[in-house]
């Protein structure tokens, strides 16, 4: 397992197996407990001949004589360098699992503060003639405030496991926001240069991997520069491979791919050990930085979507790791109308109810400014013996989901209870689907994601009560 054959091991010293993960302290520990004639067990980790390392478990027994003096020792190894990883991985895992929990609070509060930043924003736009300095400055805050959104959003689909869900998807918004998001981690010494190419076609991935295999690949590429100035270089293209790249990269579709590259200028893979890059496990970084599952991963998410990964390095001269995923369709884009078509009204009765003062007053004057008559409440159970004392004096209801003494979901079944085709729009901060599931299954005709423009909610509710079956309010 060390790499030495029996005649280079016979006679020499156990120092040449030391890694340098352990500290004097636990060598000592271990002469001080089997020179007094007891056992000594640990895991330790070893250097191979070739410099690799290698995780044992080992126990070192006294040998006695028969007047019971210790005359030699045994030990007895075994290579746990496999389980290591894996409890390394579960560990990692299960610390993802809690950072993943801990974002879904985080991202409520905050997206909370983030759309009371945007309702006062919009609604002083109003307030303010399309050509004037003020209103420029405040479209520059709803601009840094969707910027904020979107970061919350990357923080979620980080933390995300287990959603392996595929769908048509444009990369080049995805590909040009994680780079934004891995900006504030990587150091500011290294230089990110991107070339995106807008007019992709789409390519059936889930969108969660696709940001898993971007940060790995920047992430080896700033480590491979970690001492020094670098460039990393971020390329989106089309790309037609020929029959022969096709066939010795087990490409099974002809045609347009979308060709994904991450260029650095770092130290470069040895050409000793670059075909072994992909396997799970291989890691040249140390115990503590790295578990060598990365580039594995990142194998066998692409090859799963029938693409494949290519790397050509050279040491000291950087490494360019290239992507090909195939196309699935074109991407045909319109152009936007310069104009903006008006927000839609409606004159209906609301009841609105939001634990948050702040954002209730924000909404209040929003529905208010479209036309809609609103009940506030800030207490999700006076709201319900609101609705209970005049079931069919309201249109619609809009209702936080995160509150106190009782949830939006508990209390949009409580109004149905009462009153089952009355529609009801639900607001979460958690910027995502809840459990996977539609609104109509979680007994709501709209999920809102907090933040939402104006425009957004005024489409929604419109939408919602559009579809509404029966005839108007009474």
């Amino acid at each position: 397992a060390t790499g030495y054959c029996f005649d280079e091991a016979v006679g020499a010293n156990p120092r040449i197996l030391k890694s340098g993960k352990h500290d004097v302290g636990f060598y000592r520990n271990m002469w001080e407990t089997i020179s007094a004639g007891k056992v000594w067990s640990a895991n330790i980790t070893n250097r191979k001949k070739d410099g690799s390392l290698l995780d044992e478990q080992v126990t070192i027994s006294p040998i006695r004589n028969s007047d019971g003096k210790i005359v030699n020792y045994v030990g007895v190894k075994r290579d746990v360098t496999r389980e290591v990883a894996l409890q390394r991985q579960l560990f990692q895992s299960q610390k993802m699992e809690a950072i993943g929990t801990l974002a879904g609070g985080i991202a409520h509060d905050f997206n909370n503060i983030i759309y009371a930043i945007t309702g006062y924003t919009e609604l002083a736009m109003e307030d303010l003639p399309a050509d004037t300095e003020s209103r420029h400055d405040l479209e520059q805050v709803l601009g840094a405030v969707y910027r904020a959104s979107e970061m919350v959003k990357q923080i979620l689909t980080f933390s995300r496991q287990g959603d392996t869900e595929r769908k048509p998807v444009d990369l080049a918004p995805i590909i040009k926001e994680g780079l934004k998001f891995l900006r504030s981690s990587i150091p500011s010494i290294i230089e990110i240069r991107q070339q995106i190419d807008e007019r992709l076609g789409k390519v059936n991935a889930n969108l969660t991997q696709i940001h898993q295999v971007l940060m790995n690949l920047c992430t080896n590429a700033a480590y491979s520069m970690r001492d020094s100035k670098g460039i990393m270089t971020v390329r989106l293209v089309m790309a037609t491979p020929d029959h022969d790249f096709r066939a010795k990269h087990s490409l099974k579709m002809s045609g347009d791919y979308v060709e994904l590259s991450v260029s650095d200028s770092g130290c470069g893979i040895p050409h000793e050990i670059i075909h072994r890059i992909f396997e799970p496990y291989f890691t040249t970084k140390p115990v503590d930085e790295g578990t060598g599952m990365g580039l594995a991963v990142i194998h066998g998410i692409v090859t799963s979507y029938g693409g494949a990964i290519t790397v050509q390095s050279e040491p000291g001269q950087g490494s360019t790791f290239r992507i090909f995923l195939p196309v699935i369709e074109m991407e045909t884009r319109q152009m936007e109308l310069s104009t903006r078509s008006p927000d839609p009204t409606g004159d209906e009765r609301a009841l609105l109810v939001e634990d948050e003062k702040i954002l209730l007053d924000m909404e209040q004057t929003i529905l208010e400014h479209l036309g809609y008559k609103v009940v506030p409440s800030i207490d999700p159970e006076n709201a319900l013996k609101i609705f209970e004392a005049d079931p069919h004096g309201f249109d619609f209801v809009i209702t936080d989901l995160t509150m106190p003494k009782l949830t939006g979901l508990n209390l949009a079944s409580r109004i149905h209870a009462l009153r089952p085709d009355i529609p009801i729009i639900l607001c979460t901060g958690y910027g995502y689907k809840l459990g996977g599931k539609s609104p109509e299954e979680m007994g709501v005709q709209a999920l809102i994601n907090k933040p939402v423009l104006k425009k957004n909610l005024a489409a929604s509710i419109r939408n919602v009560l559009d579809r509404k079956k029966q005839s108007p309010k009474q």
